[in-house]
């Protein structure tokens, strides 16, 4: 057994493992710039889609008014007939959820089907699976009412699971959106002050802002064509801040319509609109920085002092006991 150890430590095994990792850390790195993907074409695909749905929502509703007639639905799927059959979409406050869901980046009524669906079904298959490991695998010393206490817990836990993910998606696209916002508004600013109209302008920032964040490009683009097809300019305004929930956001926006609704010059507001997300997002920085001594501190005794003990007192322990 020692003979192995010693091996598995000798200097040529170490070199060659060290040679090994080395190797697979090189390859890793050349192909890592090979394996990314397109973001931003990806979503713009997606929103130029978004453009397609709302184009056709309008052709039917000029062919609703002029034929007055109901067209014809699409089939359902399992999920959706799932959904349907069990009146999941009133149960459980669906447009609380699609509102939610287009937040996090999904639009369209299949994600809404699909987080209905999942959200109704992952208790079961937690619930089977945890007490079926606790009564026939492992109990951890648990008595039987206790095993299905813990299994009901699952089920909990897998009722809001879905919810969960949701929620990282959002506070993840919101970030991003954050971030890179006021480097929009600036963008935003010279195209407005170069004599641009308000939709062109927002398609060149979507266009040169993707680079940064794809989600906001996303949104200025989807807000983009909604000026195109909304009757109300600002129905638009208020679904882009509806879509992002974020206060910055949600000031400008209010900034366009009223500039649009009183004739007032959208230059200014939107300097001041830029300036002020420039600040929040500075303070938001600060605040991070300001946090970190403290998450340093556990850090620092686990890793540092140990080092630092063994780098001090190493060398008197060798003289003491050679």
């Amino acid at each position: 057994m020692f003979a192995i150890a010693a091996s598995l430590f000798s200097l040529e095994n170490a070199v060659m493992l060290l040679t090994a990792v080395a190797a697979f850390a090189t390859v890793l790195t050349l192909a890592a710039p090979m394996l990314v993907t397109d973001k931003l074409s990806v979503r713009m695909k997606s929103v130029s889609t978004e453009r397609e749905l709302l184009r056709r929502a309008h052709r039917e509703q000029l062919e609703r008014e002029r034929d007055g007639k109901k067209l014809r639905q699409d089939p359902k799927d399992f999920i959706k007939r799932f959904v349907d059959r069990f009146n999941l979409m009133q149960l459980m406050e669906g447009d609380a959820i699609r509102g939610k869901l287009k937040k996090a980046g999904f639009r369209g009524q299949g994600p809404v089907y699909s987080f209905m669906f999942f959200r109704f079904v992952m208790p079961i298959p937690l619930f089977i699976l945890t007490i079926s490991y606790l009564f026939f695998a492992n109990s951890f010393g648990l008595e039987p009412m206790a095993r299905v206490a813990v299994s009901c817990g699952a089920a909990f836990i897998g009722f809001y699971l879905p919810n969960v993910f949701v929620e990282n998606m959002i506070a993840r696209r919101q970030e991003s959106i954050k971030k890179a916002f006021p480097d929009a508004l600036d963008l935003l600013l010279i195209c407005v002050e170069s004599g641009m109209s308000v939709e062109a302008a927002f398609h060149k920032v979507a266009s040169e802002i993707g680079s940064q964040s794809v989600e906001l490009a996303e949104e200025l683009s989807l807000t983009t064509a909604e000026l195109s097809y909304l009757q109300e300019r600002r129905q638009a305004y208020e679904n882009l801040a509806t879509r992002t929930g974020l206060d910055g956001v949600k000031a400008v926006t209010m900034s366009l319509i009223q500039a649009e609704r009183y004739g007032t010059p959208l230059s200014g507001a939107l300097r001041v609109m830029a300036q002020e997300n420039r600040d929040m997002r500075m303070a938001a920085a600060e605040k991070m920085a300001a946090g970190l001594p403290p998450k340093l501190t556990v850090p620092m005794i686990l890793f540092f002092l140990p080092v630092l003990f063994c780098v001090i007192l190493g060398p008197a322990i060798i003289k003491l006991y050679m």
